[in-house]
C-alpha cells in the first residue's frame, strides 16, 4: 500500500477537521485510515483544546465507500493475512474498526460531517454517527447492502429509525435504493444541502459557532441526548437532571452570563 497518508488532520481555532484521502480507491477505509481515525478520535476525546471536530472526504466525488472490499474487509474476515503494521495494528486492537467509524464510540464533543460526494454504504453509516450533517448537492446516500445480500451493521439498523421517519428508514434499509441530498434533506437525515464549492464553508460556519458556545454545556447537552435515547421518561428525566447539575455549577454558567452584562466575548475554560 501507498505510504501516503490515508487520513488529512487539521487544527485550527479548537476546530479538527480530518479528511478521508483514498480518491482512487473513492475514499475507502483502509487498514491505515482506520486505525489513524480512530487514534484521531481519542485525542479529540481527550484534549481540551479541541472543541469540534468535522469529518469530510478528499475530492469532488466521494465521501467515503465504507471499507475497503479488496484489502480491510478481506482482512477483517481472515480471507487475507496481515502484511503490514498497519493490518497488524488494525487486528490487534478489537475496537479500532468500530470506534474509528464512530459505532458505539463515547464521545461527547460535537462532530459535522461535510459530505462531499457519495456516501454509500459505510459512508451513509459514518454521516450518521455525526451530529450535524452538511451535504453538497451532488451527494448520494444510501445503505445498499442488502442488494448483496449483507446488511449494515456499522450502526446504520440502530441509528436511522431513531433519527428519520420508520418508513423512510425502513425503505433505506431494506430496499437499498440511492437518495440524493435533496431526498436525504427532505426526510431529515441533513441539516444543510450547499452547492459542492460552499460546503467547507458551511461546514466550518458551524464548527465556529459551536466553537464558541460553552464546551462544557455543548457537551453535557450531547451525552444527555445520548444516555437518555430510548429510555422511559422518568429515567430521560433523571440524566438531564445530572447533566444540568454539572453545568449549572461550573465556571462556565457564571462566566456566561457576566460576559453577556458586561457586553463582551464569554472567555469559557470548559470548568
Amino acid at each position: 500500500m501507498s505510504e501516503e497518508s490515508h487520513l488529512l488532520i487539521d487544527e485550527s481555532d479548537g476546530v479538527l477537521t480530518l479528511t478521508m484521502n483514498r480518491p482512487a480507491a473513492r475514499n475507502a477505509l483502509s487498514p491505515q485510515m482506520l486505525v489513524k481515525m480512530a487514534h484521531a478520535w481519542y485525542d479529540f476525546r481527550d484534549r481540551k483544546d479541541l472543541r469540534v471536530a468535522i469529518l469530510t472526504g478528499v475530492g469532488n466525488e466521494d465521501f467515503c465507500a465504507g471499507g475497503d472490499l479488496k484489502i480491510t474487509m478481506p482482512l477483517m474476515t481472515g480471507a487475507r493475512q496481515p502484511e503490514d503494521d498497519w493490518d497488524h495494528k488494525l487486528l490487534a486492537e478489537g475496537t479500532l474498526f468500530t470506534d474509528a467509524i464512530l459505532r458505539g464510540f463515547e464521545c461527547y464533543k460535537p462532530i459535522i460531517a461535510a459530505v462531499n460526494g457519495n456516501a454509500l454504504g459505510g459512508g451513509t453509516e459514518m454521516a450518521n454517527a455525526c451530529d450535524l450533517r452538511v451535504a453538497s448537492d451532488n451527494a448520494v446516500f444510501g445503505t445498499p447492502e442488502a442488494k448483496v445480500g449483507l446488511l449494515p451493521g456499522g450502526g446504520s439498523i440502530t441509528r436511522l429509525p431513531r433519527q428519520i421517519p420508520y418508513a423512510k428508514a425502513m425503505e433505506m434499509l431494506l430496499i437499498g435504493d440511492h437518495f440524493s441530498a435533496q431526498e436525504a434533506l427532505d426526510m431529515g437525515l441533513l441539516n444543510y444541502v450547499v452547492p459542492r464549492d460552499q460546503l467547507m464553508t458551511k461546514a466550518r460556519e458551524l464548527a465556529g459557532k459551536l466553537a464558541e458556545n460553552g464546551p462544557l454545556a455543548v457537551q453535557k447537552i450531547k451525552e444527555g441526548v445520548m444516555r437518555s435515547s430510548g429510555l422511559p421518561l422518568a429515567d430521560a428525566y433523571q440524566i438531564e437532571n445530572d447533566v444540568s447539575v454539572a453545568v449549572m455549577t461550573s465556571k462556565d454558567a457564571r462566566e456566561g452570563p457576566r460576559a453577556f452584562k458586561e457586553k463582551r466575548k464569554p472567555n469559557f475554560t470548559g470548568e
